[in-house]
């Protein structure tokens, strides 16, 4: 029997730890918070302890809010849904809550117990700067709620990988967003074919934390940008497609994307994506954010098949690699994958099938301190890892029947080498070099020896703050870096016989 404030309203028995009881309007009439107990019958039996019920005046309060999501959009971003969280419990939302920007209500609705979904327009971020957004709540009472800021930047923030379309029109940066609190961007870029300059085109959300690399199909059609999540959000990451117009080069997000829903209980956290060369398959390196064996943690690669038309992602499994796999490349035949394992110090190594692209392990070869980017050279003979924490590349020759990697040395790079990346004339390589958060950077060059693969240094050239990734344009005549720090891209033209980098200029993502 339930007693609830003094009366007993009928009770009915539901199963052994539910009970339903009818509590009449005159119990509610006032506010108050009556005891509720339940007491079983004799023999044995007795009273529960007490919990209260709080009965409202039915007068709404004014809202709390705690976060945006996102917190910031670049200037010229397209409309977007944004979220507004407050704590829970005591966020008091109610039925009617509307989001206000800029004292302005935008189209509201609800999201879970303590969150608003609000509708921004295109205008709303036109021009940079900072917009305030509060929660109105309706009468009887209600009211406004503390006002939390929204930054509309010049441009995107954090960016961590760029890379050229294959007919050298276009080029795309991934970029955290508001420090990597927020959803990232992918910025397009045009290219000047004869000066190698960009300029700044369109750019569209990847709808998700930590956007870690972009990857251009070998036909131009499509782009994959990946993304390791952030599981204290309960985000496992994602490879998300987007088509590109041939003519402007904007992208279009479309429904072929993957997120990591935690395949065989383990979260996918990508941190990489690799396209082979006939377009067929991809490959996602599964590193994520955390250590290999924690929650949000991994050590293998995930293999999908791509729809030639749509270029959608559809999964053919994972495979094992070493702790922490942080970077994907395809050798240029198509038959042999390699992967960068940051957390065991070495490099997983995959012959290809195919005609159903599934990778079968061949072994792994050991690399310098912590390994974070691969790169083959363009005739499929040699291997380059850049070792973030040895300050060091390891070079490889390719056993061209088996795939097999043979480690031939290694060479010093600058602080914290992050990215490689080989001209498409197999005759030069360099090296992005991060060297600290918030601190200048540096390209290492290299000449590589036609028959040994070897390193040969040729200098280096300054960067802006931390860079983090370098592409070369198809041409062999351009070389681009993100600079993560600095919120840019650097631009170099490359001397044809010698490999060295001369800065054109800079551009913001």
């Amino acid at each position: 029997m339930v007693n609830f404030g003094g009366s007993a309203p009928a009770t009915t028995f539901v199963n052994s730890t539910q009970l339903t009881a009818a509590v009449p309007a005159a119990s509610i009439a006032s506010t108050g918070t009556p005891a509720v107990t339940v007491t079983n019958p004799a023999p044995g039996g007795g009273t529960s302890k007490a919990i209260n019920f709080t009965i409202t005046s039915g007068v709404n309060s004014a809202p709390t809010i705690n976060y945006l999501y996102p917190s910031c959009a670049p200037a010229g971003e397209q409309s977007f849904q944004l979220q507004v969280v407050g704590p829970y419990p005591g966020s008091n939302l109610v039925a009617g809550s509307v989001v206000r920007w800029n004292g302005s209500d935008r189209p509201t609705t609800s999201d879970a117990l303590n969150g608003l979904l609000a509708q921004i327009s295109a205008s709303d971020v036109a021009a940079a700067g900072t917009a305030a957004v509060t929660v109105f709540n309706p009468a009887p009472g209600g009211g406004s709620s503390n006002s939390l800021p929204f930054a509309i930047t010049t441009g995107t923030v954090g960016p961590q990988s760029i890379a050229v379309d294959p007919a050298g029109e276009f080029a795309y940066v991934a970029s955290f967003g508001c420090n990597g609190n927020s959803g990232g961007y992918v910025s397009m870029y045009t290219i000047n074919p004869t000066t190698g300059a960009l300029s700044i085109g369109s750019t569209v959300p990847s709808n998700d934390e930590l956007t870690d690399s972009v990857t251009v199909d070998p036909s131009g059609k499509f782009v994959y940008v990946t993304s390791s999540g952030d599981v204290w959000d309960i985000d496992f990451g994602s490879v998300l497609a987007y088509t590109i117009n041939p003519t402007t080069g904007a992208l279009t997000s479309t429904t072929g994307g993957i997120i990591g829903t935690g395949i065989n209980g383990t979260p996918e956290l990508f941190n990489s994506v690799a396209v082979d060369p006939s377009g067929k398959f991809a490959y996602a390196a599964d590193g994520g954010a955390f250590p290999a064996g924690s929650f949000g943690g991994d050590s293998s690669v995930s293999m999908y098949t791509i729809n030639s038309t749509t270029g959608a992602l559809t999964s053919i499994g994972m495979i094992a690699a070493g702790y922490g796999p942080d970077s994907v490349a395809v050798d240029p035949a198509g038959k042999f994958a390699y992967v960068a394992n940051f957390d065991s110090n070495d490099v997983s190594m995959y012959t290809i099938d195919a005609t159903t692209g599934a990778l079968a392990s061949i072994g792994t070869i050991a690399a310098g301190t912590s390994p974070d980017s691969v790169a083959v050279d363009p005739a499929g003979k040699f291997a380059y890892v850049t070792n973030f924490n040895s300050n060091d590349v390891s070079m490889y020759t390719i056993d061209a029947a088996t795939g097999a990697l043979t480690f031939i040395g290694s060479i010093a790079a600058g602080t914290n080498p992050f990215s490689v990346a080989v001209d498409p004339a197999g005759k030069f390589a360099y090296v992005a070099n991060w060297t600290g958060s918030n601190a200048d950077g540096s390209v290492s060059m290299y000449t590589i020896d036609a028959t040994t693969g070897v390193l040969t240094p040729t200098g280096t050239i300054a960067t802006e703050l931390s860079p983090t990734s370098i592409a070369i344009h198809p041409s062999g005549k351009f070389a681009y870096v993100a600079n993560s720090g600095s919120n840019s891209v650097s631009m170099y033209s490359i001397d044809t016989a010698t490999g060295t980098l001369t800065l054109i200029g800079t551009i913001g993502t």
